[in-house]
Formats: structure tokens, sequence, C-alpha cells
């Protein structure tokens, strides 16, 4: 009889992560029920909760929940990297963000675009709209995405562009990715895994972290967007 196994996962991962789960399921006679967000939101909730087998996130919030005792000393694992990009409804025109005077262009010119709240990529663009003198402007147009993937507002036509991490936006079905913030203005996150401090199953969740540094989960990364550490 398989055991319940409990992953926290940070939306920049999903797509391996999701990837490599029927065969961690069945290799170690587990069912893995994931659960994700954005890293704030994720900070909250293993806060409250506590319970999960395998916490994914930022590496600076995994070493807060080490820090905390919610997440096992020794066994942070770095995973991949992750840079902003943004993009468009499938098929619509694409926008130039290219340079900082082109990304400043399309926000003035966007009718409405969205990002994450809770989530790095959501509080970094906070900073580049406020650091390009656009905040008066944009704010008023931008719907932020309490947490969860800001591309399917994208896919559904309520909003025009969407940021966020570009593994994240290709997540969703029914969008472009218009390409990534440029230099001066991105911010490259890297994403870790631990085993939680609570785990009935550490056995299990040394599987799975490893899983996800298999020479086809560093594959699937490429494919997503994301960058392997």
């Amino acid at each position: 009889m398989s055991s319940p196994f409990k992953v926290f996962g940070s939306n920049a991962l999903r797509t391996v992560l999701l990837d490599c789960l029927p065969a961690f399921d069945r290799d170690n006679a587990v069912i893995t029920t994931v659960d994700f967000a954005a890293t704030n939101h994720m900070l909250e909730v293993v806060r409250s909760v506590g319970i999960a087998d395998v916490i994914i996130g930022t590496a600076s919030a995994i070493d807060t929940l080490i820090g905390e005792g919610k997440i096992l000393q020794g066994t942070r694992t770095d995973l991949a990297t992750a840079g902003i990009g943004a993009c468009v409804r499938a098929g619509a025109p694409r926008p130039d963000i290219s340079t900082v005077n082109a990304l400043k262009r399309t926000l003035l010119n966007a009718k409405s675009l969205s990002y994450s709240k809770a989530g790095q990529s959501g509080i970094h663009m906070a900073k580049v709209i406020a650091q390009l003198g656009l905040a008066d402007v944009v704010n008023p147009k931008a719907v932020i995405n309490a947490s969860g993937l800001v591309a399917e507002r994208v896919a559904r036509g309520e909003v025009e562009l969407g940021f966020q991490q570009v593994s994240e936006l290709l997540a969703v079905k029914g969008i472009d990715v218009i390409g990534e913030l440029p230099a001066d203005m991105q911010l490259h996150s890297l994403f870790a895994a631990g085993i939680g401090a609570g785990t009935q199953q550490p056995d299990a969740a040394r599987a799975l972290i490893k899983a996800l540094r298999t020479p086809r989960a560093v594959a699937v990364m490429r494919e997503a967007g994301l960058t392997p550490a």
C-alpha cells in the first residue's frame, strides 16, 4: 500500500517536479501531493502548517526555514536558477523588452499587466517599475496576482502583459514568451530543496531531491527556461 508524501513546491520548478513524480511515486511506493505557491506564500504555509516531506523554494527561503527548524540542517540542495521574463497571449503582438528604454516604452504602452504579489519576480517587478519612475502610471493598470501563475491571466485575456520567472510562464499554454528583462533590470533567483524537519520518510525525501538532479531532470529544466545549478 502506498504512503502519502507531501511536497511544498515553488511554481518555478513546477514543470520538472511534475515530470519526475510518476516514476518517483512508483519507485518509492508513495502518493505525492504538491502544493505549488510563490515563495512568500510558501513560507507562510510552512510556518503555519509545518508538515512537509520536501520543501522547494528560493535558496534564501530554504535557509530561513533551516534557521527556524522547519527544514533539516544539511539538506539544502541547490537545483536551478530562473530569470524573469514577460509574456503575451498566444498570437498577440510582441512588444520589445530587450533594453531598458524598450521595457519602459512597453510598460507605458500596455493597457494592462500582471505580476505576482508574493513571489520573488513580483517583488522585483514592483521595484523595477518604481526604479523606472513609472509607478504612478503603471500601478493603476496592474493586476497583482496573489499567488499562482500570472500567465494564466494572460492566456484568458484578462491582461495584456504578464511578468514572472520564465519557467513559470512556460508552464502555461496559450501564451507567447516575448523575452527576458534586460540585464540591468534582471533578477536571477536560485531555487533549492530541503527535507522537512517533520518528515517520517527521509529516504523517500532524499530520493526525490536526487531525482530532481538527474540528467532527465536537468534536460527538463533547460526546456522549461531554467539554468540547472
